[in-house]
């Protein structure tokens, strides 16, 4: 016995082993920006959470587990993600050090041992890259490659998402070249799976994930007042080569989230099309 079993039990309650995908819900958004619409309140949060049931995955902070732990416990419940970092990069609102200084900085919520006897199946952090100052990116490498070493001791599964600490300013951020190249950095520190930006189509999407041996899951971004949109979006990305998806606004801000999130699961596991998925939503 080692920690490569925990491992890859705790992934395989990620990724569904018959279809190698998954359809994770992140719903941490509070730990880095405040109130999120449609999580806003105790009662948004249970009400949405009851609602998760099918999600492969859900993400969430370490001070919410107590509020949500009900929904990870017992047979057919989702895989529980915790959301590692805290983050002040592209705050909305109140971002200190705005002017001038858009590199943000990031903290670590919990050590790994902590999150082993936790239950957690998987953890997320950011990696941001590209900053200004050299000796920040070599801090974020050694910080992500610390807890990537960490989750093997533990055999906890990673789930890393690499940014450019420019997005911001810099248009060349979100293209394939760029996401390729953080992507296959993020791989070959040890993720499990990568979280990665929608760089703006199918072709540009192609070219990250054929270069990226690890699964990747799209992020989703803003969001979530169409639900078809949506459904186009993990479509594309299916289509791109991707593992699955990895959305929030995209499903707790909708009227009804456990039918966007069976209406994805049929895109993301059972291949139909959106005009099939769509019918979903419709019932």
């Amino acid at each position: 016995m080692d920690s490569r079993t925990g491992k890859a039990i705790r992934l395989g309650r990620i990724l569904r082993p018959e279809t190698g995908s998954a359809v994770v819900v992140a719903a941490s958004h509070g730990v880095m920006a405040g109130p999120p619409a449609g999580l806003r309140t105790r009662h948004e949060i249970e009400t949405v959470f009851s609602q998760l049931r099918a999600a492969d995955g859900v993400m969430v902070s370490p001070g919410m587990i107590p509020l949500v732990e009900n929904t990870f416990i017992g047979r057919d419940r989702p895989g529980m993600v915790l959301h590692l970092d805290w983050k002040n990069h592209a705050r909305s609102i109140y971002t200190p050090g705005k002017e001038g200084r858009s590199e943000g900085v990031l903290a670590q919520l919990a050590d790994i041992s902590e999150v082993s006897v936790s239950g957690i199946d998987a953890v997320m952090t950011y990696m941001y890259l590209g900053q200004k100052d050299s000796a920040l990116e070599q801090a974020e490498i050694a910080r992500n490659t610390r807890i990537a070493r960490d989750c093997e001791r533990h055999g906890i599964a990673l789930i890393i998402e690499p940014r450019s600490a420019l997005e911001g300013s810099d248009p060349e951020a979100l293209s394939a070249k760029v996401m390729s190249m953080y992507c296959r950095i993020a791989a070959d520190i040890g993720a499990d799976l990568v979280k990665a930006l929608w760089p703006g189509s199918v072709a540009a999407f192609a070219e990250v994930t054929d270069s990226c041996y690890t699964p990747v899951l799209l992020a989703g971004g803003a969001g979530g007042d169409d639900a078809r949109s949506t459904l186009q979006l993990a479509a594309d990305a299916m289509q791109a080569g991707a593992k699955g998806v990895m959305f929030g606004r995209r499903i707790f801000r909708a009227p009804q989230p456990a039918a966007v999130l069976q209406a994805l699961n049929a895109v993301v596991h059972e291949k139909q099309s959106v005009e099939q998925a769509s019918q979903l939503l419709e019932r």
